[in-house]
């Protein structure tokens, strides 16, 4: 017989491209590597920051039923 290892599904929220990525891990699966899947796999995707606020949807290639995610202002330095 063989030993089936388990897996774990995760989802991990990488919040510089406001994105998901999914996985099935290992429990010895370190958060390290996890860290390190995780930002790999989400900073492939072409993401868009608007700092020019009159620039058009269709500009920045906005197409039908896209999300958007509009903050109240720019991040500010921690003093």
């Amino acid at each position: 017989m063989t030993a089936v290892e388990t897996r774990l599904p995760v989802r991990v929220m990488v919040t510089d491209v406001w994105d998901q990525v999914s996985f099935a891990v290992s429990p010895t699966t370190t958060v390290a590597d996890l860290k390190r899947r995780a930002l790999t796999q989400a900073l492939k995707q072409r993401t868009v920051s608007v700092l020019d606020e009159s620039t058009t949807l269709a500009a920045l290639g906005v197409a039908a039923n896209s999300t958007l995610i509009v903050l109240p202002a720019r991040r500010q330095p921690v003093r």
